[in-house]
């Protein structure tokens, strides 16, 4: 078999259980609202206030090849915001692509982005030292179904309005597709 049919053998077959992994989701064990975080300014932010209404949860970076999703966020912010809560966890964990402090980071959103939605302060989001969030998101004994750390920046995790967390999306996957907006 040649190395190219191989791959695409091995890739197929990857989606298949990738696939079948996210049907399987099952309700959060442990309860999403029960978490808080600071926001980018230091102000404590507590996740009872999400209830009933959708989450986005995006682990961002100012310096990356994905940082233009900026845009699509803030779009995705305005349109659906009566209806979801767009949230950006900055993050230094791929190849120092956000090195800056939160007022430096949340000046270049603003700036660069006209960002409004809530951005936190910065944090790890995967490894020994990822913060309690993104525990909760990548832990399947706490969200019932997922242990997808992200693999890259602004990975996305969508939580529904009662707490569950409904899906995992890759880097690739822009805020304003229809696999997200098929959620909302």
């Amino acid at each position: 078999m040649k190395k190219s049919a191989l791959l695409i053998s091995i890739l197929a077959l990857f989606s298949s259980f990738t696939s079948k992994a996210q049907e399987k989701k099952a309700p959060a064990i442990e309860d999403f609202y029960a978490l808080s975080f600071n926001t980018i300014t230091g102000e404590k932010f507590d996740f009872k206030q999400l209830k009933g209404k959708k989450v986005l949860i995006v682990n961002t970076a100012s310096k990356c090849g994905f940082t233009p999703q900026f845009k699509d966020l803030e779009e995705l912010h305005k349109k659906f915001g009566n209806q979801l809560v767009v949230l950006g966890f900055p993050s230094n964990d791929f190849l120092n692509q956000d090195p800056g402090t939160n007022s430096e980071i949340q000046s270049f959103c603003e700036l660069n982005y006209g960002v409004t939605f809530q951005m936190m302060e910065k944090s790890s989001v995967k490894g020994k030292n990822k913060s309690a969030v993104y525990q909760w998101l990548t832990d399947p004994s706490k969200n019932g179904w997922c242990k997808q750390e992200p693999s890259w920046n602004f990975n996305k995790y969508l939580i529904d309005e009662n707490g569950n967390l409904l899906g995992h999306f890759g880097s690739k996957v822009k805020p304003l597709s229809e696999e997200i907006i098929s959620l909302l």
